[in-house]
């Protein structure tokens, strides 16, 4: 077979491999079109594969070939996708409306479905007069119903996997997964995504490698034999996906975090030619350089002599297939050393030169990391914060890649929203409004109604709208309304008490924040130091060993200037003094391995601002320096 023949058939059978790595569903008509495109990038292909071969080292053509089919088609799908979320958002009410009526429809037969007639529901008007708004109480006992392995309950047949919350709002739940949630994830959210992101940082598409920071979980099987987990794909779901990352498949099968990071540190540390750093959230970029930091000596032992640290506890078959892929390396060795003494300010585009961005969610809790990261490890890196999702699935995505400020579309077919304005939050007797009647620049509750069986359903999280896009919606996350001190009634949001903090760490010199998470008093009993109810802050500085009092009570100060409410309680005396606290560096990092460990939800996990166990209160009380 000639070189010619025989690349075009790879390019078919690898045009094959990425459509069913995607997992997406497309109509017959993509495929033509398609094979078309990949068949002409065959010959661009062709020209550039001895340079890239020596560029990239020790990847074959085979794997370049895997890797360049998987971008262009995800390139071409993007292109295509975003044409038709434009053309949505010029009819934002039909397309939310047929949203609706299509999930109806389609769970129309279950157990759920036939109690609230959903077959006889014809528009958003009837449903809402109709249905309820939900909390997760009015599903519990449906979901478990769905674990013990019945069907037909909330949801046609049964869920892919039973996925947990994180908890930020207290308890972690238990939500229902489908393949519905994964092909809008990849269609409206990743594909999109994409698009954007060509657009904005061309070279990231490049057939450069991602150091893709994700730790496989324990996944478990309820009473009825479903797997209980988070709701996203492993990067081992399919092998030619993998020619995309840094890290090697068997490392994949590592289950303690600890020694799954020294291992993505490790392979990406021996390719130079890195080229996009990717996690969920910021914080798992923030804490892997905490670690290279830690760690450099020994990681760069290990590419100097082609090994691994017995340090790590590693199954005998993996540490053997992962030191097959391993080969003395002390060029590299010696450049690491050289940038690693120099200290890591910077770091990260001196030891990968040809980075194009990191590319993780900075808003919301992870606004801290995505400042840090900034500041030190990743300075003169852009970031890109491209979903606004959560378990109960996509809710919007970020055209905007370059703007400062994180701004989300919300995806009209991926949810029917409605949007509870905040103050009505605690009322009894509130409206909901559509898509087409939230006004620019009010805040709002999320309330969905999913592909997964959640129906008018309060989702906790508080957005501001931004503007619009074309007729649709553009949201700033602000807070959770689970993350939100309130010992009196004072209410104080995350978002406001983080703007008081990041005001008084200004004011403290050479202070640099580097984690926080706050309690009410009331859990923490006898512990908690104080008669009158007040908030115990618990800090992770950078910069100072010691506040003092003073300076300890410019944090109130500036709370009470942020919020009138609490500032009356204060004068009052009904609310006491903040006692702020700093613990030892890596105690919010202990903290969130504490957590996981009950969830099993370390890809997905955002710190708790506000801690409501006092288990974990008692937790940062034991870490506490000064």
């Amino acid at each position: 077979m000639s070189l010619r023949r025989g690349l075009l058939w790879a390019l078919l059978l690898c045009f094959t491999a990425v459509l069913s790595a995607a997992g997406a569903a497309v109509s017959p008509d993509f495929v033509p079109a398609a094979l078309v495109v990949m068949s002409l990038s065959g010959g661009v292909l062709l020209w550039r594969n001895v340079s890239l071969q020596l560029k990239a080292r020790s990847r074959t053509v085979w794997s370049l070939l895997n890797q360049y089919l998987a971008v262009r088609f995800v390139t071409w799908l993007g292109k295509r996708q975003r044409e038709k979320l434009e053309k949505d958002t010029l009819d934002i009410r039909r397309v939310q409306e047929e949203t609706l009526l299509k999930r109806l429809s389609k769970n129309a037969d279950t157990l759920y479905g036939r109690q609230f007639e959903f077959s006889s529901i014809k528009d958003s008007e009837e449903f809402r007069r109709c249905h309820p708004v939900t909390v997760y109480d009015h599903y519990r006992e449906l979901v478990q119903q769905v674990s013990s392995g019945a069907e037909n309950v909330l949801i046609t047949g049964r869920p892919l996997i039973l996925a947990m919350t994180s908890g930020t709002s207290g308890s972690s739940n238990m939500l229902l997964s489908t393949k519905d949630t994964s092909t809008d994830f990849f269609l409206q959210g990743v594909c999109v995504g994409v698009d954007a992101m060509r657009k904005a940082f061309p070279g990231s598409l490049s057939l450069q490698r991602t150091l893709k920071l994700f730790y496989s979980p324990t996944v478990r099987h309820s009473e009825g034999g479903i797997p209980i987990g988070p709701n996203s794909s492993t990067p081992t779901s399919s092998k030619h996906m993998l020619h995309l990352y840094t890290t090697p498949a068997p490392a994949f099968q590592v289950l303690n975090e600890r020694d799954a990071l020294y291992l993505h540190l490790l392979f990406a540390l021996k390719d130079p030619h890195v080229g996009t750093i990717e996690s969920n959230f910021c914080s798992s970029v923030f804490y892997a350089f905490r670690a290279l930091e830690e760690r450099w000596e020994e990681l760069v032992d290990d590419v100097e002599v082609g090994g691994i640290s017995r340090t790590l506890e590693l199954d005998g078959q993996v540490r053997l297939a992962l030191e097959k892929l391993l080969r003395p390396d002390p060029g590299r060795a010696s450049e690491l050393r050289a940038q690693f003494s120099e200290g890591f300010q910077g770091i990260a585009l001196r030891v990968w030169p040809h980075l194009h961005l990191v590319l993780a969610v900075d808003s919301g809790s992870n606004h801290i990391y995505g400042d840090l990261l900034r500041q030190h490890y990743c300075k003169d890196l852009p970031f890109y914060s491209l979903f606004y999702a959560a378990t109960e699935g996509l809710i919007g995505v970020n055209l905007w890649p370059l703007e400062e400020k994180r701004q989300y579309l919300l995806c009209p077919r991926s949810m029917f929203c409605e949007f509870l304005p905040e103050e009505d939050l605690d009322s009894e007797q509130f409206q909901t409004l559509l898509m087409h009647q939230v006004e620019e620049g009010k805040n709002y509750e999320l309330v969905i109604t999913n592909a997964t069986g959640l129906y008018r359903y309060r989702i906790g999280d508080i957005v501001k709208v931004a503007g619009f896009h074309n007729q649709c919606p553009v949201v700033e996350f602000l807070y959770r309304r689970g993350q939100m001190l309130n010992v009196r009634g004072e209410k104080v949001s995350e978002a406001m008490f983080l703007g008081a903090l990041k005001n008084a760490v200004s004011q403290w010199p050479g202070a640099k924040l580097v984690d926080y998470c706050c309690a009410e008093s009331g859990i923490l009993g006898d512990s908690s130091g104080g008669a009158q109810p007040h908030y115990q802050v618990f800090l992770e500085l950078k910069g100072v060993r010691n506040l003092t009092e003073e300076q300890r009570y410019k944090l109130d100060c500036c709370l009470q200037t942020d919020s009138a409410v609490y500032r009356s309680f204060r004068i009052k005396g009904s609310i006491g003094p903040m006692r702020v606290q700093l613990v030892s560096q890596g105690a919010f990092e202990e903290l969130k391995g504490h957590m996981v460990s009950f969830s099993n939800t370390s890809n997905t996990f955002k710190m708790h601002r506000v801690i409501r166990k006092k288990e974990y209160a008692d937790f940062l009380l034991g870490k506490t320096v000064s």
